[in-house]
């Protein structure tokens, strides 16, 4: 059987994903959602490519080129604004196809590297270079039961979430991405990191359906917090999350994560994936607390000759100054800027 790689077209959606569903490494950044939603949020080129044997999609590999002036950026990504990626395929032969159209794809276009994010660095030859170690990310199968879950949280942590649960705080489960933009942009200006574009969690939400929707943590009718999360193959996964500052002294972000839990719970998924975090830093303590053991993630490039590997880490030295200078801009300007950076991030 003749084994072809190619571009996925809009009459291969349905394929495509009932081939991600079905497989066992699929992940809800295997979809084909994202093409849409990177392409109108961000502008970015995607190339969704898949392999197929007579007809049927045996493999796939989701691929945007991200390209920034800012950043020096211009590489083949599968799947920027994601954890992961990657190519998954019937066999070991289809995913070297993908591998190897890729980086065929990656010449053609003229993009300096290709870069690759799994979970296991397993597809990497003499040819690609491991990515620095900065990220790990946190998943464990959750109790089906509030009770027993809330019990499954290590102490000190849980002390948190029952005094935000004396304190009276509440959630509600809804799709108002506006005042989700919100919460997120005053958390993540606090941290002197671009904001994305609010029309991206809108069509975060238009895009994967009912596998996407908002919590938001209120003290009485005020909102503290909230997450935006993912549901997929028995798995939540809260992806986007933000809040003021009065949060902090409410324990509201450890009441917002519990709920999700219980939210997976109500909806009979067993297993929780709270993301990646970079190294030595607090969002990565915070997991751990919560009783989440690291995985290393696997990223990886292919360079071409002469091309250094991208670095867009903000830990990086040469971001620090930059990074201190966004904190003090004025809300206002730092929304209306952010989505303009933060496109070349991914």
């Amino acid at each position: 059987m003749t084994l072809r790689c190619r571009i996925m077209d809009d009459r291969d959606r349905a394929g495509w994903d009932g081939f991600v569903m079905a497989h066992p490494d699929g992940t809800i950044f295997h979809r084909a959602a994202w093409q849409d939603v990177i392409h109108t949020a961000f502008n970015q080129h995607p190339y969704f490519m898949l392999a197929e044997r007579d007809g049927q999609i045996c493999g796939v590999l989701p691929l945007v080129h991200m390209r920034s002036r800012i950043f020096k950026r211009n590489t083949l990504v599968s799947t920027p604004f994601c954890v992961y990626g990657g190519p998954i395929g019937t066999d070991g032969t289809v995913t070297t196809a993908l591998i190897e159209a890729a980086s065929a794809l990656m010449r053609k276009i003229g993009a300096n590297a290709f870069e690759l994010r799994t979970i296991a660095p397993d597809l990497a030859t003499s040819d690609w270079q491991a990515a620095p170690a900065i990220y790990d990310t946190f998943r464990k199968t959750i109790p089906l039961d509030d009770e027993a879950c809330l019990k499954a949280i290590p102490r000190k942590q849980r002390a948190v979430v029952r005094k935000a649960i004396d304190l009276g705080l509440t959630s509600t489960i809804d799709r108002d991405w506006r005042r989700f933009f919100h919460l997120y942009a005053e958390s993540v200006h606090n941290l002197g990191t671009p904001v994305f574009p609010a029309r991206y969690f809108r069509l975060l939400l238009d895009c994967f359906g009912n596998d996407a929707e908002i919590l938001t943590v209120f003290d009485n009718a005020t909102p503290l917090c909230a997450v935006l999360s993912f549901t997929y193959k028995g798995e939540i996964s809260p992806y986007y999350a933000g809040g003021g500052t009065a949060a902090r002294g409410k324990g509201g972000h450890d009441f917002m994560y519990f709920q999700v839990m219980r939210r997976a719970i109500a909806l009979g998924l067993d297993r929780f994936d709270f993301g990646r975090s970079k190294r030595e830093t607090g969002p990565h303590k915070f997991k751990t607390n919560w009783g989440f053991s690291p995985t290393p993630l696997g990223y990886q490039y292919l360079l071409q000759p002469g091309a250094i590997m991208p670095d867009t880490n903000p830990l990086s030295p040469k971001y620090q100054r930059k990074i201190e200078l966004w904190k003090r801009l004025p809300r206002p300007l730092a929304n209306a800027l952010g989505p303009i950076i933060v496109r070349g991030l991914g």
